[in-house]
């Protein structure tokens, strides 16, 4: 027999029988399903019964309250037809308290205000109820399944992209490392020429000093020996003597920038590499943003190109376009003035221009200022066209190799300039959101190459202030 009481098996929270009851720290017991559902409304882990904060950790299950709620329910079950309080069959469903009864429950006091209806018409309008609700139920399961496996998807995505982006890393800081390498020999090699050649000079200049002091000691040996010789001898020998000691020695050369220019080589070391090192580098206004690329696209050249490729196998997450063959920009813009260039090369299709953060990435939509487009493109390698609504045809004196785009987002403005200087077309419109920067190459045909669209660098000037 259970020592637990009808009243000892309710639960504080839903007034229901436990299920899976927990023991907190207080001494209450309450389901764990209510426990968790209070938990995050109130935002603290305390008791809904006394208000005692529980400590950290999973409270532990009351196994001895579960069993004798489990004990409960089966024995409540095991006469499911036959009222508890009268022992007749139950034919009769309360509708207010949601809940089968007999014919005497529907007559006492306790229900005979309340609306009823046969077991079988309840029955199925409940069950009806309960299968809308399951349906729902199942659709939901399929969404978390589909979030789970797009999740795991993307985590192992993650860790490809990581493994890509370290490989680029390293081999763009390997050209730079093979740039300041050769740099440093090209350096160490001017400064040993230098030496050598100034080595040498020294070399030459001392050889002549040498061949100077070795007359000059001789001279000097000779002179003395004389002035030892008797007055006799010393005199016959004086016309001689004095024409050697009459020797022309000048006095040793001023040899000026003989030292190594140690300012040629060390003045500004740092800088003087750097302003060479713009020359290997490129700087773009914008780079294309891969999370955004449809799959069939390839970015390259530190994402400032875009070429269409086979289908890669990517993430479907939010930001990428599935809809349309296209790539956008990295940085999107709220205000002020941007342009940049787009070489588009032999390409016979493309499109250029801008687009809303909002525009639909996974359905079909019209490229138009309508859907959050504004763009121009080439269709079939001979057609010009202003994505308006309807499209406008535009007509060129020549095919453009290049197109510059121009926003103004104040005025809301879109320019498009052709690479000799004409403007080709210009959006009017009114921007309300982040404007991203839009590019959609050709397809690939069959045995040829596609022609890609890439960002134009602009010209690095190094100015010292």
């Amino acid at each position: 027999m259970s020592a637990f009481s009808e009243q000892d098996l309710l639960c504080p929270r839903c007034s229901e029988i436990y299920c899976l009851p927990v023991l907190l720290k207080c001494g209450h017991n309450v389901c764990k399903v209510c426990l968790h559902k209070y938990w995050e409304e109130k935002g603290t882990r305390e008791c809904p019964v006394c208000f005692v904060v529980s400590v950290l950790g999973r409270p532990p299950i009351n196994l001895a309250l579960k069993i004798a709620a489990d004990e409960y329910v089966q024995r409540t079950y095991m006469n499911l037809d036959f009222c508890v309080h009268h022992d007749e069959k139950l034919k009769i469903f309360c509708q207010e308290d949601e809940e089968p009864i007999c014919l005497i429950c529907q007559i006492s006091q306790q229900h005979k205000l309340h609306r009823c209806c046969p077991i079988e018409e309840a029955t199925q309008q409940r069950k009806r109820e309960i299968s809308l609700m399951l349906e729902l139920l199942k659709k939901k399961l399929e969404s978390l399944n589909t979030a789970k496996q797009l999740w795991e998807e993307t985590k192992t995505y993650i860790q490809t992209q990581t493994s890509e982006n370290e490989k680029v890393i390293k081999e763009e800081f390997e050209k730079l490392h093979l740039f300041l390498r050769e740099e440093e020999k090209l350096r160490l090699k001017i400064l040993r020429q230098e030496e050598v050649v100034k080595s040498q000079v020294l070399s030459e200049k001392l050889e002549t000093i040498k061949d100077q002091l070795n007359t000059l000691r001789s001279t000097i040996s000779d002179t003395e020996r004389s002035l030892r010789l008797s007055d006799v001898l010393f005199l016959k020998g004086y016309k001689q003597t004095k024409k050697s000691v009459k020797v022309d020695v000048q006095e040793p050369e001023c040899i000026r920038n003989i030292l190594i220019n140690s300012t040629k080589h060390l003045a500004s070391l740092k800088f003087e590499v750097w302003k060479k090192m713009v020359n290997i580098v490129q700087y773009v206004p914008i780079a294309m943003d891969p999370n955004t690329a449809q799959p069939n696209l390839k970015l390259s050249e530190e994402l400032t190109m875009v070429q269409y490729t086979k289908k890669q196998e990517l993430p479907q997450n939010p930001e990428r376009c599935t809809s349309r063959m296209c790539v956008l920009g990295a940085t999107g813009f709220t205000s002020g003035k941007h342009s940049w260039t787009v070489d588009v090369g032999q390409a016979k299709d493309w499109y250029v221009g801008v687009a809303l953060e909002s525009i639909k990435r996974k359905s079909t939509v019209f490229l138009n200022p309508a859907e959050g487009f504004w763009v121009i493109g080439l269709c079939n390698g001979d057609t010009f066209w202003a994505q308006t609504s309807p499209r406008t045809k535009l007509v060129l004196k020549q095919k453009p190799g290049r197109i510059t785009v121009e926003l103004d987002y104040d005025k809301g403005r879109v320019v498009f300039i052709s690479d000799d200087l004409s403007i080709i077309h210009t959006f009017k419109d009114r921007f309300k959101e982040r404007i991203f920067p839009y590019f959609s190459p050709g397809l690939y045909e069959e045995g040829r190459s596609s022609s890609p669209l890439k960002i134009c660098p602009l010209t690095i000037k190094v100015d010292v202030g």
